[in-house]
């Protein structure tokens, strides 16, 4: 009774008793485990974010003022010697961090595989073109890879959610971890769903909050959560480790070149504290953020804020002006991680959602329009408070083609065939004939294993000249 006393009078001081309204029907056990969920909730925090982002003004997007809006400069491609040159440079630089142990590598995995179809984590999805390789193996491979490149294998942290942790673990233990020598995972946090008229908490079931992670800006905040039994957070571990630069990415992009030393080298040498890659925008509807100056200070707008006189806008020569679009990879510094879940908390934003509920009768509702506010945070907020930054553009027919949905685009037919596509110019560029449609794809799945050559210049002298590639192929 005590508890249940305590509990409704913090509840009630934000109008959120309605969590306690099954309490009767509850066992010792769901009443526990009720009342940690909502100790668990910074109610304060909430009932701020309720008032700003489902009652408030808040509620609209942050459009940008078009007139205080510039673009954000960029490092291009490469395209003459003088530039190669200094990009091989760069390059040195970052091999010296990754053979000095200074680099740790962290992926973003918290999301499931339902828009594919597919019944477990995401990142154990199988994509590899041949061998059916999993998400989840083909970026340890390439951790695994660097390690065997430069003599100290980056640290791998692996950042899941409270629906697929126990999924993923058992999906690492049951593969070896990969050949990985250090791999950890850690939970990403997570923010009740509140109701998109009342700004109420939803619940689940009689004993359970309707809880939905926190956005991939959460990652910062878990990275610094202590461990399991209240030991080191990985803030911490990487402290100790040496780990001084974080190479950041989502499991979904299996082209992403992991701690790329060019990416690396080039954001140590400009001596940021973020880094990110963008990619050319063609189409001003692309769904990917755009990065963009605001007063004098970069940020990421998201794609559908951006005003449309500057989205639509081109330079003379007919290219976007506002062209680069973020991918999700990005380099940040340890301390200044540090830094920002110290004295920093990034903004949350808001995400309408159909949420499965109890409706005050106590039965569940599965509703048929959007009912709910979710509060998310995004990493790329973090880049207006780095004290340096920079900008790196890549060619997406390298990097970037993630796996979202079950057909048409972003599916697995269009990532094994960009997949296939990169690999066999890795072969033609080591000597060998490989055939072409005439839109230039490659008719048939090519693969090659991160352990056989991580990248175009590794497969060179491992494959004859001369050699003509007829079927699909695995180099394994």
């Amino acid at each position: 009774m005590a508890m249940k006393q305590d509990l409704a009078g913090r509840l009630e001081k934000h109008g959120q008793e309605h969590l306690l309204r099954h309490w009767g029907s509850l066992d010792d056990a769901g009443r526990a485990a009720l009342a940690a969920e909502i100790e668990s909730i910074d109610l304060d925090q909430l009932s701020r974010l309720i008032a700003e982002l489902v009652k408030g003004a808040a509620t609209t997007p942050d459009v940008v003022d078009a007139d205080r809006a510039r673009p954000s400069e960029v490092v291009r491609m490469p395209h003459t010697d003088s530039e190669r040159a200094d990009r091989r440079r760069a390059a040195e630089i970052g091999e010296e961090a990754l053979a000095a142990g200074e680099v740790g590598v962290v992926v973003v995995a918290g999301g499931s595989g339902t828009r594919l179809g597919f019944p477990g984590p995401k990142g154990t999805f199988p994509i590899g073109p041949v061998s059916s390789a999993s998400l989840f193996q083909i970026h340890a491979e390439k951790v695994v890879a660097l390690g065997r490149r430069h003599g100290k294998q980056p640290p791998l942290y692996v950042m899941t959610s409270h629906e697929n942790h126990e999924a993923t673990a058992r999906f690492f233990e049951e593969n070896g971890h990969f050949g990985l020598e250090r791999v950890r995972l850690f939970v990403q946090g997570r923010m009740p769903a509140v109701d998109l008229a009342t700004g109420e908490i939803l619940m689940s079931a009689p004993g359970q909050i309707a809880m939905s992670p926190d956005g991939h800006g959460g990652t910062l905040a878990a990275l610094a959560a202590p461990g399991e039994g209240g030991g080191p957070s990985c803030l911490e571990e990487m402290a100790e480790r040496g780990v001084r630069t974080l190479f950041y990415f989502q499991v979904d992009n299996p082209m992403v070149e992991v701690a790329s030393p060019a990416f690396i080298g080039l954001h140590r040498r400009a001596d940021a504290e973020m880094s990110l890659k963008v990619i050319e925008k063609i189409d001003p509807d692309e769904k990917v953020g755009v990065v963009v100056e605001v007063d004098g200070r970069p940020r990421i707008i998201e794609y559908s804020d951006l005003p449309r006189p500057l989205s639509e806008a081109r330079r003379p020569e007919g290219q976007l002006a506002y062209w680069a679009g973020s991918i999700a990879i990005h380099v940040l510094e340890r301390s200044f991680v540090e830094r920002l879940v110290g004295v920093h908390r990034l903004p949350f934003h808001r995400a309408v959602k159909k949420v499965p509920c109890l409706d005050r009768s106590g039965e569940l509702v599965d509703p048929a329009e959007p009912n709910a506010v979710k509060f998310e945070q995004f990493i790329f907020d973090a880049l207006p408070e780095a004290k340096g930054h920079l900008v790196v553009e890549t060619d997406r027919a390298i990097e970037f083609e993630p796996l979202k949905n079950a057909v048409g685009p972003d599916s697995p037919a269009t990532v094994h065939q960009r997949m296939s596509d990169l690999f066999g110019s890795w072969l033609e560029q080591a000597g060998a004939v490989v055939p072409r449609r005439d839109d230039g794809s490659v008719p048939f799945a090519l693969e090659i294993s991160p352990l056989f050559a991580l990248d175009a210049q590794a497969l060179k002298g491992k494959v004859e000249a001369g050699t003509v590639v007829e079927g699909p192929i695995y180099l394994k």
